[in-house]
């Protein structure tokens, strides 16, 4: 569980430098007001991947990092109050764009699997992606002409 853990932190700190950075960079939060708040996120992430593997239950990780980080930002709570105003400091695409990033990586690394599906597949993925974007883009439009913006 050691080698586990070491390899946990190790990513969440890559994935929290890119986060930083990416916070940064697009919306101008500098660097030292958002360590705090990766620093959280990170320590939440750590002790409900632990939790996980400690407990027998077969609930996944992310229902206990998602409960652990409920309850630690309750009002009232002890420190639920810092827990907030340093997570506050990291927005959630800043968050989202690398943990996508590393997923698809993680998902691509079977490029042989992936080259067996054949051109078929590369048709479909742009089917659907095209699909979902003008789906989004004509409820968009429906719903800012609706409010009268556009």
């Amino acid at each position: 569980m050691l080698k586990n853990i070491q390899e946990w932190v190790m990513v969440f700190l890559i994935i929290g430098a890119i986060i930083l950075i990416g916070n940064w960079v697009g919306y101008d939060i500098l660097p030292t007001a958002a360590i705090p708040g990766i620093l959280t996120l990170i320590a939440i992430c750590l002790l409900g991947l632990i939790i996980h593997r400690l407990l027998p239950f077969k609930l996944p990780s992310i229902a206990y990092i998602g409960i652990l980080g409920f309850v630690l930002t309750i009002p009232g709570v002890p420190g639920s109050t810092y827990i907030v105003q340093w997570t506050n400091e990291v927005t959630l695409l800043a968050i989202t764009t690398p943990i996508l990033a590393y997923a698809g990586i993680s998902i691509g690394g079977s490029w042989a699997d992936f080259a067996k599906l054949g051109w078929k597949t590369i048709v479909v993925g742009m089917c659907v992606l095209i699909g979902t974007f003008m789906g989004s883009a004509i409820i968009a439009e429906i719903v800012l002409r609706f409010q009268g913006i556009i």
